[in-house]
């Protein structure tokens, strides 16, 4: 398709909105999981923790067509599958519980996953939940 229209106006602007990134961060990521990362990054890479929140928590979480639930379900899917990336798989098996699944849920996540990860990556997993299940429930309600 050819069109005499600049590129910019043929695409759907993307929504981004910071204020409810940092929002919505609050919300999902308790405050261990954000301190575990943000600073951090921040010290080694300026900018870059605010380009995070702002892209993922207030852009991509804050599109239509999937609950905060089924966006749960995908990134311990995801982050499972990658392997290697304990602290961010221990930080949503922790979001999950906040979006409203069960420990049981979050578990079942991973045995249904056993047939297309494989057995190692799932082991993995499951050793990462487990102990971000022990973490959350020794951690007061807020």
């Amino acid at each position: 398709m050819t069109t005499s229209q600049p590129l910019s106006k043929q695409l759907t602007p993307a929504r981004l909105d910071r204020d409810e990134g940092y929002r919505l961060l609050d919300l999902l990521q308790d405050t261990a999981t954000q301190e575990a990362a943000l600073p951090g990054l921040e010290q080694l890479a300026p900018g870059y923790a605010d380009w995070i929140v702002t892209t993922l928590f207030g852009g991509t979480y804050l599109r239509e067509g999937l609950s905060l639930r089924d966006r749960q379900l995908v990134n311990l899917a995801a982050l499972s599958t990658l392997g290697g990336v304990d602290p961010q798989l221990a930080g949503h098996v922790r979001t999950s519980l906040r979006v409203g699944m069960t420990r049981q849920e979050v578990i079942e996540v991973f045995v249904h996953l056993a047939p297309y990860i494989g057995v190692p990556k799932t082991l993995a997993g499951l050793r990462v939940a487990a102990a971000a299940l022990a973490d959350a429930e020794q951690e007061p309600t807020r």
